[in-house]
């Protein structure tokens, strides 16, 4: 049986990804940094929190990491932990870098100084891309990014590389982009928009406040990306994929797909808030997933408009 630790199971992607390797017969091991407190809820909805052995890890720890890997001997690693939010980055820049950067060069000396073939998973971030216009960013594409996020995520996707050549190391990054589910917190942008469309379409006084209503994101569907990350471990040789749907909306579109589900016009609940607005906001991110495509055989099948409905109808899987 083939054994993979997850860091950070807890999560939408760690919960998901949990799910579709316990389905296909994997052992898995999943880390929190104190999984006697955590609640594991998104475990507990997906309806497998029993069968995921728990364990405490720091990620920022290197004792806690090493020995944490020593004692599951793990056949692949995925590393989904670390901070997540790019609005919380400007806030807590510190922190994130910690738990992302450190983090994955943690990981990697750890597999590195137990000297075992782990197979080595890095959840990148399509931020780190930064600006790069309307062009769809894919694995050749230079990074700049525009967030404490992002030049996190970038220095864990550099780290990755470093090791992968100078050590032969078997870890690869899957450059994800923005992928959405029912286990998505409020505080995400596009969670926000459906949860405020719910409660307003059943009679709510609120108003939905946003900040800039003019970017565009590539969204995409998280259980479908889950299995991207699976297959990219599975490839004979390492390396780095670009994982989206490679189509791009803007914000007020979601938003208008989200209230027109209720028959209501998104426009009259909306009011802008210029306190969102980030320091320095990516204004279109839109991606070229060819190569996953081709090498993985993995292409997104849920539309946005489909992720929409999904989540509003509280689809998990």
């Amino acid at each position: 049986m083939t054994r993979a630790l997850i860091c950070g199971v807890g999560g939408q992607d760690g919960a998901y990804l949990a799910k579709y390797l316990l389905g296909i017969g994997y052992e898995v091991i999943g880390t929190s940094r104190d999984s006697m407190a955590a609640s594991f809820s998104n475990l507990i909805k997906l309806g497998i929190n029993d069968k995921v052995v728990k364990t405490s890890m720091a990620t920022n720890d290197f004792r806690s990491v090493l020995s944490t890997v020593k004692k599951h001997l793990p056949d692949e690693i995925y590393n989904l932990a670390g901070q997540s939010s790019v609005g919380l980055s400007f806030g807590q820049p510190v922190e994130t870098m910690e738990s992302i950067a450190l983090g994955t060069i943690n990981l990697l000396e750890s597999i590195r100084f137990l000297n075992l073939p782990i197979r080595f998973y890095n959840a990148g971030s399509s931020e780190s891309f930064g600006e790069a216009g309307d062009v769809g960013a894919n694995e050749q594409t230079p990074f700049r990014p525009r967030s404490p996020y992002a030049v996190a995520k970038a220095s864990a996707h550099y780290l990755v590389a470093n090791y992968r050549e100078s050590y032969d190391l078997f870890c690869c990054t899957g450059i994800l982009f923005n992928h959405e589910s029912p286990l998505r917190p409020e505080r995400y942008v596009t969670q926000k928009i459906i949860q405020t469309a719910i409660r307003i379409s059943q009679g709510s006084p609120e108003k939905l406040r946003l900040g800039n209503l003019d970017i565009k994101r590539d969204w995409g569907w998280a259980p479908e990306y889950v299995i991207a990350m699976y297959r990219i471990l599975q490839q004979d040789q390492p390396e780095d994929f670009v994982i989206a749907t490679g189509r791009t909306v803007s914000l007020t579109y979601f938003a208008e797909r989200a209230f027109g589900y209720f028959g209501l016009d998104w426009s009259r609940f909306v009011e802008l808030d210029e306190g969102l607005i980030r320091p320095s906001d990516i204004r279109v991110g839109s991606a070229d997933p060819a190569k996953a495509n081709e090498r993985l055989g993995w292409k997104a099948q849920i539309t946005v408009e489909d992720l929409i409905v999904k989540i509003i109808t509280d689809v998990r899987i």
